[in-house]
């Protein structure tokens, strides 16, 4: 499967972003997804990951409350909705994609990785 990660650009704290993460030449229902990030320096983090139905989703501590984690099987797509955006969410954000049921929080457990798209959170 191939992913393509999109929607990030520059928002004032406090704002709210949308990503997406399209993706293409398999059965993308039949696999799991999870967002991580990438701020300068650091090492990648863990932001949310949700199943292959949608059903069950699970997110990193800091962004619990204000990010969702959404999928839309029919148009092969995941989203993450971005509320209440800090300037420590600054980074570069992932997403990727294993076949398996349930989710996955660690990045090396997943096999399929997008480009990343760029959130600056501006103070």
């Amino acid at each position: 499967v191939q992913l393509q990660a999109s929607g990030g650009g520059l928002v004032q704290a406090g704002g709210s972003q949308r990503l997406s993460c399209a993706a293409s030449g398999s059965t993308f229902s039949n696999y799991a997804v999870g967002w991580f990030r990438q701020a300068p320096g650091k090492e990648r983090e863990f932001v949310a990951a949700i199943d292959w139905s949608g059903g069950v989703t699970y997110y990193a501590d800091s962004v619990k409350g204000r990010f969702t984690i959404s999928r839309d099987n029919a148009k092969n797509t995941v989203y993450l909705q971005m509320h209440s955006l800090k300037p420590e969410d600054t980074a570069v954000y992932y997403c990727a994609a294993v076949l398996t049921y349930g989710v996955r929080i660690h990045y090396r457990e997943y096999d399929y990785w997008g480009q990343g798209t760029l959130v600056t959170v501006s103070s």
